[in-house]
Parts: C-alpha cells; sequence; structure tokens
C-alpha cells in the first residue's frame, strides 16, 4: 500500500510538472542535473522532506521565489546549484536551511556577496563558490559560519582578503585569482601561517602583483613593520585634521536640546563659542577689504579725470576787483595812462575776462596796442 500511494504521488507530480519528468525523483533525493536545463525556478511541486536537492545545469537565478521555495525544505542537507545564473546572493538567502551541511554553488555569475549571505547556515560544512565573479568579499561574510571546515575560492577576482583569526577551517582553496601581496593581504597570509588550515594547490596560489613571478602568497615578501608605518601614517593624516572641526563637532554637541534645555525644565547655559567665528569673519573681511581694492584701483583712473576736468572756474566779482587794482597800480609810471579815459580800465578788464573764457592761453589787450602806437 505504501509503495502504491509513493507510485500514485510520483505519477501526479509528472503529470502537474512535465519539467521534471525526467529527474531523478525519490523520497529524499531530487536530482536534475542533465535534463533540467529548461529550469529557470526551483520546482514547487517536490517533495518537502528531500535531504539532497540537486539543481545543476539550469537556468535558476535564486531570486525571491526560488528562495521562498527553498525556505520549505527545512530537512536538507545538501544542496547543488551549481553551473546556474546566480548573479547575487542577498542576506538571508538560505536562512531556513538550519540543516544545510553541503552548499555548491560553483560555476556561476556570482559578482556580490551580501554579508549576510550565509547568515542561519550553523551546521553548513562545505562551501563551494568558485568559479564565480566575486571580486571582494567582506571579512565577516563566513565568521557566523562555526562548522565551516571547507572553503572554495579559487578561480574568482579577488585581489585581497581581509580575514579574522577567529575563522577556523581545515581547507581553503585560493588558486587562481588575481592576488596583489601588498598590506592589504597580510592579515590573510598571517593566518594561512599561523593557523592549522591547509592551502590546497599552493603552487598556483600566487602573487600577480607587484611582480609576476611564482611566489606563493603565503610566502610572499610582506613586512609586517613596513605595513605598520603605513597605517599609522594613515591614521595620523586621517586624525590630523584642523581644530577647527573639533571646535565645529563640539558646537554641534553644544547646541542639542539637552544642553539648552535642562532635564528639569530650566534653561542650561550654553558653552562659549570657539574662535571658528572669528575666523571666518576674519577671512570675510579679507576678502571684502581685497575686493574693494581691486574696485578702487579700477576706478581710480576716471576719478582723476573727472576731478581735473574741473581746474577752471568763473571770476567772482571780488576777483575782478582786484585783478582791476593790480593791472592799474602796474600802469600808473607810463605818462600816457593817465591821459586816457577813466573808462578804459573798465573796458580792458571786460576784453581779458572774455579771452578767459575761451581758454585759448592768449590775452588780448587793446590798451597796449593804442599805447605803442602813440609812441610811434
Amino acid at each position: 500500500n505504501m509503495k502504491l500511494c509513493w507510485l500514485v504521488i510520483w505519477a501526479g507530480t509528472l503529470v502537474l510538472n512535465p519539467v521534471t519528468a525526467d529527474c531523478n525523483i525519490t523520497s529524499k533525493t531530487v536530482a536534475c542535473e542533465e535534463s533540467g536545463k529548461n529550469l529557470f525556478n526551483i520546482p514547487l511541486n517536490l517533495f518537502q522532506n528531500v535531504t539532497k536537492l540537486s539543481l545543476k545545469n539550469s537556468k535558476i537565478t535564486l531570486e525571491d521565489h526560488d528562495k521562498e521555495i527553498l525556505r520549505r525544505f527545512i530537512n536538507l542537507t545538501e544542496l547543488h546549484l551549481n553551473e546556474n545564473n546566480i548573479i547575487v546572493l542577498c542576506n538571508n538567502s538560505f536562512y531556513s536551511l538550519k540543516k544545510l551541511i553541503t552548499l555548491d554553488i560553483s560555476n556561476n555569475s556570482i559578482s556580490t556577496v551580501h554579508k549576510a549571505a550565509f547568515a542561519g547556515l550553523n551546521q553548513l560544512s562545505v562551501l563551494n563558490l568558485s568559479y564565480n565573479m566575486i571580486a571582494q568579499l567582506d571579512s565577516d561574510t563566513f565568521t557566523s559560519l562555526e562548522s565551516l571546515t571547507i572553503l572554495d575560492l579559487q578561480h574568482n577576482f579577488l585581489k585581497y582578503f581581509h580575514i579574522k583569526s577567529s575563522f577556523k577551517l581545515i581547507k581553503i582553496v585560493l588558486a587562481g585569482n588575481p592576488w596583489i601581496c601588498s598590506c592589504d593581504l597580510l592579515d590573510l597570509q598571517l593566518w594561512l601561517t599561523a593557523s592549522n588550515v591547509t592551502l590546497e594547490n599552493e603552487s598556483n596560489t600566487t602573487c600577480t602583483f607587484p611582480n609576476m613571478e611564482k611566489i606563493s602568497i603565503k610566502t610572499a615578501a610582506i613586512q609586517p613593520a613596513d605595513c605598520k608605518t603605513e597605517k599609522t601614517t594613515l591614521e595620523n593624516t586621517l586624525t590630523a585634521s584642523p581644530t577647527v572641526n573639533h571646535r565645529s563637532s563640539a558646537l554641534i554637541t553644544a547646541l542639542t536640546p539637552n544642553n539648552i534645555t535642562g532635564n528639569n525644565g530650566t534653561h542650561a547655559e550654553l558653552p562659549l563659542v570657539g574662535k571658528s567665528w572669528t575666523f571666518l569673519a576674519g577671512v570675510l573681511g579679507f576678502v571684502l577689504g581685497t575686493t574693494l581694492l581691486i574696485f578702487t584701483a579700477v576706478k581710480c583712473p576716471a576719478w582723476y579725470h573727472y576731478l581735473i576736468s574741473y581746474r577752471h572756474r568763473r571770476l567772482e566779482e571780488n576777483d575782478s576787483e582786484m585783478f582791476e587794482q593790480q593791472f592799474s597800480a602796474d600802469m600808473s609810471p607810463s605818462p600816457s595812462v593817465s591821459a586816457t579815459s577813466s573808462e578804459e580800465p573798465v573796458v580792458i578788464f571786460e576784453k581779458v575776462h572774455a579771452c578767459g573764457d575761451e581758454e585759448d592761453g592768449f590775452i588780448e589787450d587793446k590798451y597796449i596796442d593804442i599805447y605803442v602806437n602813440e609812441e610811434h
């Protein structure tokens, strides 16, 4: 009766989902390794108590729909998704698979692995991420995998890999990556040397930079003292910020509501403001002063020509009488002057005054001409 029941269930599965018709399906195992090339998603009508699920060589992308289906396989111990079209491993992608021991997602196009992608896999022992496009991994990506013993990262795009000393493995595969043997790789090198982990295929796990020689990343000449010096220099550069930044942060802290108003509702005294405002005022004053000087230098020639055009002025009445007296005094020694009419000096002044308005530089004086004619 039990065999007949399983046969009916299996036949119904084939009818409802012809895609899995050629898969090797049992009560504990589902293997669609060769015939499942047309699978774009994880089949929905599989037995949920299976322990091994192999969907090799398909077109699965492991999106939200696939993750929802995976959460039903709570008894799964092996999951093979190699040779699919997975690009991103998001957080909690396998969270419900508490009993999973082996996870193979090699030969995909994975380029991004989120920090909590393997969260919940407390029993995971073997993780295969080889032959992907991973260029960077967070140092905490694998630390939550307490039972992990084998990690395969070969043939990715890793140039460095920060790893923590608490990370315990038996075997790690890192060959085929473009490792840069610099200070960024020092912690990995120290971990490989200090731990009991086996670096598989060590001869091909070499540095591609700074030299192209076949030097293993485990024995490359990376001096810890030089790295400490570079790290100290970098930290000093980052921390040696101007005091203005510290004062600004202190000012922001001082202006928080807790500092403005006390816990009992009373008004608390604000701390004194630093010299950052004084510095800002000095900068503004310097800029404004420089702008004013430049403006003055540009406009000075125009002002000079404007003022110099007003160097001539009209004679006032007092000036004309003074000029008349001086002119009469200069002409008094001549005997011919007394013989002339008393009105002539007035006439002469008017002529001179008229000539002054023409600004030709010459003074026409008819009195002098008459005086010269009388002597001849």
